[in-house]
């Protein structure tokens, strides 16, 4: 069995600076991981895919699956067999602007490439990452780093690895498509120079906005997340609804998610480090 972690990814900064004549946005993002997620088990055997875990009720084992359609175009770009047995661990929710998905589908992509011996930065392997999406090649990367044109072009970058963060999610899930679609078109400038924090803090997310008209409670969430243990970075992530907030120290960290836990305990809360 090989095992692959699929961690979240959050959008430190997230800016939309035009609408491509191909449907797609043009856009700067910083980016980090986090050391928790969810997880894929691949076994060589009968072609099966299952999925377990907190959030397994909210997909199917069908091949609009990002996990299948990774599994279909990696055999066809090295003419492979396909013939794997794949379990889902779904840790994440869905649709919540942390890349589960995407996370998933890049995880099942290594997780072949390990089972075949194929090295990681193979340009094939990169390919077949940027035919599944937009995000598929980032969360094959798996590190800090600014994305720009689609967020498929990559520099990794350094810095905030060990930062203690916490996402929370008030169990709303936001169409990605839907929020891209409400961008009002207005370009607001790029991400800035300096230290990957200074950059963050210096930066937004234009799709808040959006998805706020789409999903009021978000503002709610990042006000919780503002009144509580001073984080030094309180910040929606992607489309919506996840929001995430950064702090100094892990005990800061808990303190805040108690108090939000204790408040609101239908909203998922997940305590984790940036990577």
């Amino acid at each position: 069995m090989i095992t692959e972690k699929a961690p979240a990814k959050i959008n430190l900064a997230l800016h939309v600076r035009a609408r491509r004549a191909d449907g797609y946005h043009e856009i700067e993002t910083l980016f980090a991981f986090l050391t928790d997620g969810d997880e894929i088990r691949l076994t060589p055997g009968p072609i099966r895919f299952d999925i377990e875990g907190p959030f397994a009720a909210g997909l199917a084992s069908e091949d609009g699956n990002l996990v299948t359609r990774a599994i279909r175009i990696f055999s066809q770009e090295f003419q492979l067999s396909g013939e794997v047995s794949v379990v889902l661990q779904k840790n994440l929710p869905i649709a919540s602007g942390i890349g589960g998905g995407s996370a998933d589908a890049a995880a099942t992509l290594r997780a072949l490439a390990g089972l075949h011996g194929i090295p990681l930065d193979d340009r094939r392997l990169v390919a077949c990452a940027e035919a599944l999406g937009s995000d598929v090649p980032a969360c094959l990367l798996g590190r800090s780093a600014m994305g720009t044109g689609r967020g498929e072009r990559l520099q990794p970058l350094d810095g905030l690895s060990g930062t203690p963060v916490l996402l929370v999610n008030p169990g709303v899930a936001v169409s990605t498509a839907t929020v891209f679609g409400a961008w009002d078109r207005v370009d607001r400038g790029p991400i800035g120079d300096g230290a990957l924090l200074d950059r963050a803090r210096g930066g937004r997310n234009d799709l808040e906005a959006p998805a706020r008209a789409a999903a009021p409670v978000i503002g709610e969430v990042l006000g919780r997340l503002t009144q509580h243990a001073d984080p030094i970075l309180v910040r929606m992530s992607g489309s919506g609804a996840t929001c995430f907030a950064l702090y100094r120290t892990a005990q800061e960290r808990s303190a805040a998610a108690a108090e939000i836990r204790a408040s609101q305990s239908d909203w998922w809360c997940l305590e984790s480090t940036l990577a």
